[in-house]
């Protein structure tokens, strides 16, 4: 019989079977805005089961299986033979299985299909994370494969397939693919032009033998991938597939796992090239030029990301105060407790809404949206990714000591949240992208102030936030050290005036009063006492 003491109180049921999707309001908004009205009622039904999944118990049991059994490598199988294939645990295999038939590669291919999948994303991330690499990198190959019309055609439709097949076959045999891909070398990092990994032409046009090392290859269980090589031109993209047409394995040698601080479900290696075949993808030399739309759109699934990261923490955040009670009374309802959710809510609402914007703008495909993105998406990559950490921890510690335990699954949270800063180039990196865009391109930056022109005279702190920044933009010579700066601003400004234009009043004055006003401590929890923290808090809580 238990003893009295084993009673336990005051403590929150958990956040299970509801609507991931449909109880983020900031989310709902977000794709209501930006979606056709006609595509809207299928959109809802999709993105509500999307949800629905994502916040069971079952997927939530998934998820904390494949983190508890990462994926482990198996160089030769038991005759010696090399086999280099990675294996994972079936949960692992059935959210990728989910994340595909839910449509997260198919954005090329649907109308409105941008914006579906980023919400779906962002839903998607906070099941679990590490899946969301191979989804994510599947996406982003079409842009770069569409370099080559006989290779979009052939691979295009495997992509966007909304099937997924695990087994290790010839690519023409499966009715989807995934992709990865292999940049980064030891010696170069994010400077990809000092890479060493060469490519010498076979007699067959178009076909190349790689020999070389890549440091860090995405999701090396994948069918197909990505990879840039020195070919007699200069760098140049190739498509090397794992399996070829013949049925035999290409030479693809899996060197190691690495041992990441997060992201424990997702592998990812080091891999050796030695006589490895591969197809060109664009034209020799113009490597960088051809992957670059990949980048792209890898960036802004980080963006994406970040925010899924943000919206679950303070999900879990704003429910455990709901029902937690302190000092008399509801933890919700404490003035204190209430600006610290108040803020992060904030700062996650601005996330979202910046990251459904530029999947808008890839639906819409027009020049104009194309040039703000280029312009947009570093700086919001910059921006959204490195706010991502602070937010995660500061939501863990509303939760106390509850937040620190791995049963609560805040830790993983905390351990995912700086990834997204890391890859597809770091904080640096973006900002310097940046800044070569609004040099080189003029026709980006005048996108980039109609956009945020569209909120002047609605709110004069954003109105002076957007004169800071043309001040800025008048002087970019020598403009390097201070790149960063620029990029903050450039966000900042963005998510501004989106909140100025569409968001309630409320979150739109308290964003502006904090993050463009100046009325802001140095930590979460410190917004000015005059703005409406109960309906901000209350929009960011989610009813299971």
């Amino acid at each position: 019989m238990a003893g009295s003491t084993h009673t336990v109180t005051n403590q929150p049921p958990p956040l299970l079977g509801y609507d991931v999707y449909g109880a983020d309001r900031a989310l709902v908004d977000a794709v209501e805005r930006h979606l056709d009205p006609g595509l809207l009622e299928e959109a809802r039904s999709e993105l509500s089961a999307l949800g629905r999944a994502a916040g069971s118990a079952q997927l939530h049991e998934w998820a904390i299986q494949a983190n508890a059994y990462p994926p482990v490598l198996r160089t030769h199988d038991r005759y010696g033979l090399r086999v280099d294939e990675v294996e994972f645990h079936p949960a692992w295999h059935r959210l990728l299985g989910k994340g595909v038939g839910a449509g997260l590669t198919a954005a090329w291919v649907r109308p409105g299909g941008h914006v579906r999948r980023a919400a779906g994303f962002l839903v998607w991330t906070q099941v679990e994370a590490g899946n969301g690499c191979p989804l994510s990198m599947t996406h982003a190959a079409v842009p770069a494969l569409r370099a080559d019309p006989a290779l979009a055609a052939e691979w295009e439709p495997r992509l966007t397939s909304t099937i997924y097949e695990r087994e290790m076959r010839p690519a023409h045999l499966k009715a989807g693919v995934l992709f990865g891909m292999g940049m980064t070398e030891k010696q170069g990092g994010s400077d990809v032009r000092a890479n060493t990994t060469s490519a010498r032409p076979l007699a067959q046009e178009g076909t190349y033998e790689l020999t070389g090392h890549k440091w860090f290859c995405s999701a090396p269980m994948s069918d197909a991938f990505l990879v840039l090589a020195q070919a007699p031109e200069g760098l140049t993209c190739f498509l090397v597939p794992r399996v070829l047409e013949d049925g035999t394995r290409n030479v693809f040698r899996l060197q190691r796992l690495k041992d990441k601080l997060g992201n424990r479900s997702n592998a990812s290696a080091e891999v050796e090239f030695d006589g490895t075949w591969a197809r060109r993808v664009g034209e020799e030399g113009r490597g960088v030029r051809t992957i670059i739309g990949m980048v792209a759109a890898t960036r802004l699934d980080c963006v994406l990301g970040s925010a899924g990261l943000m919206r679950a923490a303070v999900a879990q955040a704003a429910h455990h105060c709901a029902y937690r009670e302190a000092f008399g009374g509801k933890l919700l309802d404490k003035p204190l407790m209430r600006n610290v959710l108040a803020d992060l809510a904030l700062e996650s609402e601005a996330a979202t809404a910046l990251g459904l914007r530029l999947a808008a703008a890839y639906d819409d495909g027009g020049e104009q949206e194309r040039a703000l993105l280029r312009v947009a998406v570093p700086a919001a990559k910059y921006w959204v990714t490195k706010r991502c950490a602070p937010v995660v921890v500061e939501a863990a510690e509303c939760l106390g000591g509850n937040g620190y335990v791995e049963e609560s699954g805040m830790p993983r949270l905390v351990r995912e949240s700086p990834l997204n800063s890391v890859w597809e180039g770091a904080g640096s990196v973006q900002a310097l992208d940046l800044l070569r865009a609004l040099r080189r391109e003029p026709q980006a930056l005048n996108a980039c102030l109609l956009e945020v022109g569209r909120a002047r005279g609605a709110d004069h702190r954003l109105d002076a936030a957007i004169k800071d920044l043309l001040t800025d933009l008048a002087d970019l010579e020598g403009a390097e050290a201070r790149a960063r700066r620029l990029a903050e601003r450039f966000a900042l400004v963005l998510q501004g005036s989106l909140l100025v234009r569409f968001a309630p009043p409320e979150v739109a004055d308290a964003f502006c009063a904090s993050r463009l006003g100046g009325d802001w401590g140095a930590t979460f929890g410190t917004l000015p006492r005059s703005l409406d923290l109960g309906a901000l808090v209350e929009r960011a809580r989610p009813v299971a």
